[in-house]
């Protein structure tokens, strides 16, 4: 039973407020640029892509965004996919794999405006089943994870997928730079230590520290490497000159990036509102997160999103409103002007401790358990993890929606058949395999589909039917008049639903067997009203309960005989 939301406590003196927000937005933003540089060394684009995303995220999203608390920037799961879909087209004809971010950006862009003008808000946020958002976050989570640490442990790139790079990072521990691994190490003991003062600017406290270090020779002594230039420049904003082939080529992409970008987004607001008392509003954000990934790619930025890690940093930090955003925005812009150069000194193994850090939270299979209690989507959960350990980032996602829709078309095709017995002599009409006190009325039968009629399993249901009745028959006892099927569970039919529903009548009358449709919805009744079929006539989906049909058939003449 869900528990009702505390209320909202009252906002406190505008003062005080905006105190908070400031202190909330400093705080962010030092936690916020070397992610942003991080994240865009994961997409595999220079540091600035990542600034240009940040800035466009949080400026747009604070103009037209919903939520009070969300964080809009550069987020761990868009650069993964984002680098692993521009991998995927790497070609001849295509062009850098800057340009070919930018596309895809873009693209994912217009699909988020495109669904707002939609009002398809609610609608698109459902596509991810939550099993398979979680498992993808796990496995993404790790794979980021193991590539933070190569990067950091072993000079040179991290090149491949997680089974690929786990044993590689082992064979090649005689390569490990020491000085790098024990600046990581030190780091994210920093930062897991300064989780219990949220108000502290932990990031920036590190990186201050550690680009002074660099800066006066310490750490490129010992042979540790800086991020190196960052060079923030806004061109006029530009549309890649692709051929039409090639956009529907990134269109394919482009729309698997929105979907794990609103995922992860859509889940953020959601969660900070249930906790606040706030009531966002999806197709605000959609537009919102479409406006700023189109401003993101027209200057050649990341993807960005509403990640979890930054918008409860945000709160808890003390954000009391969108205000702490634009702080944040401005502190980013301020740094860009004025700090760029000394940012060049930052040390990567500290970004790579700052990444870990980051998405560590989300690395945990405590996630899963619930779908392991209830006995519900373990498989699915599961698949999601291994599919992206085993296959990449973005054909593990893509396996993982696959897989999670085969087995939903699967249940649905395969319909568990419930057939109902009247509990206590009263009107209540439950499973009887469940309730065995319930007793079934002699000569029917009274069938309950547990899942919506389609094409896809009316079939089975109807092979069930005659299957059921041919036992009776075999077994002998009071002859079966009438067969009650339950419609309890579909609100509409389809035109093969309404085909084979006539048909199995048809085939029942003519062994002199009457078919009864219960509990038919109204958009049901108006549809067969239409049909107008014989052996669907209206006194046969006119009872609005399985008790009703059962009077119905009980007070009415035996069936025709059957036909010869």
């Amino acid at each position: 039973m869900a528990t009702p939301l505390e209320p909202v406590p009252p906002a406190p003196p505008t003062s005080p407020r905006l105190r908070a927000d400031a202190l909330a937005g400093l705080s962010v933003a030092g936690l916020l640029i070397p992610e942003a540089v991080a994240y865009a060394a994961i997409a595999g684009l220079p540091p600035q892509a990542g600034i240009v995303g940040l800035l466009a995220g949080l400026a747009v999203y604070g103009l037209v965004g919903s939520s009070r608390f969300a964080i809009v920037s550069a987020t761990s799961s868009s650069a993964a996919v984002l680098m692993a879909a521009t991998h995927s087209l790497a070609a001849p004809d295509f062009m850098t794999h800057a340009m070919l971010a930018a596309g895809l950006v873009l693209i994912a862009g217009v699909f988020f405006l495109v669904a707002a003008v939609g009002g398809l808000g609610a609608t698109v946020s459902s596509l991810i089943a939550q099993p398979v958002l979680r498992g993808f976050t796990i496995g993404l989570s790790a794979t980021i994870v193991l590539k933070q640490l190569f990067t950091a442990f072993v000079p040179g790139p991290a090149a491949g997928d997680f089974l690929d790079l786990l044993p590689e990072l082992w064979l090649r521990r005689a390569d490990w730079h020491w000085p790098s691994v024990a600046l990581t190490l030190v780091s994210l003991a920093w930062l897991v230590l300064m989780r219990r003062f949220p108000r502290v600017p932990a990031a920036l406290v590190l990186i201050a520290v550690t680009v002074v270090l660099s800066a006066t020779g310490v750490l490129p002594h010992w042979g540790i490497d800086a991020v190196g230039r960052i060079d923030v420049h806004f061109a006029a904003p530009a549309v890649p000159p692709f051929l039409r082939d090639q956009w529907l080529r990134l269109a394919e992409l482009g729309f698997a990036l929105a979907l794990i970008l609103y995922a992860e987004s859509i889940g953020s607001i959601r969660t900070l509102a249930l906790r606040q008392g706030d009531h966002p509003s999806p197709n605000r954000d959609l537009l919102a997160l479409g406006l700023a990934n189109l401003a993101s790619g027209l200057f050649q930025g990341s993807p960005v999103g509403a990640g979890y890690s930054a918008s409860t940093a945000n709160v808890a930090a003390g954000a009391q409103s969108k205000a702490a955003g634009w702080v944040a925005c401005a502190a980013v812009a301020l740094a860009v002007a004025a700090l760029l150069p000394q940012l060049a000194h930052t040390p990567q193994p500290v970004l790579a401790a700052i990444v870990i850090h980051a998405v560590g939270h989300t690395l945990n299979m405590k996630g899963l358990a619930p779908y392991f209690r209830w006995k519900r989507d373990r498989l699915v959960a599961l698949a999601a993890v291994l599919a992206v350990l085993w296959l990449g980032v973005l054909d593990g996602l893509l396996a993982a929606v696959a897989v999670s829709l085969l087995m939903l078309l699967r249940g649905l095709a395969t319909p568990r058949m419930s057939w109902l017995g009247q509990l206590d002599g009263g009107h209540a009409y439950v499973d009887a395999a469940l309730h065995p006190e319930a007793v079934v009325p002699p000569g029917l039968l009274i069938a309950r589909p547990e899942v919506p009629l389609f094409f896809g399993n009316v079939g089975a249901v109807s092979v069930a039917i005659r299957q059921a009745l041919a036992r009776a028959q075999t077994l002998g006892g009071t002859p079966v008049r009438s067969v009650i099927l339950s419609l309890e569970e579909s609100p509409d039919l389809d035109g093969s639903a309404v085909e084979a529903l006539i048909e199995l009548a048809g085939h029942l009358r003519r062994r002199g067997v009457r078919l009864v449709l219960a509990r038919a919805k109204d958009e049901v009744r108006y549809l067969l009203r239409r049909v107008a079929s014989p052996d669907l006539p209206a006194n046969a989906y006119s009872a609005w309960s399985v008790d009703e049909a059962v009077q119905q058939v009980q007070a009415a003449p035996p069936a025709a005989e059957a036909e010869s």
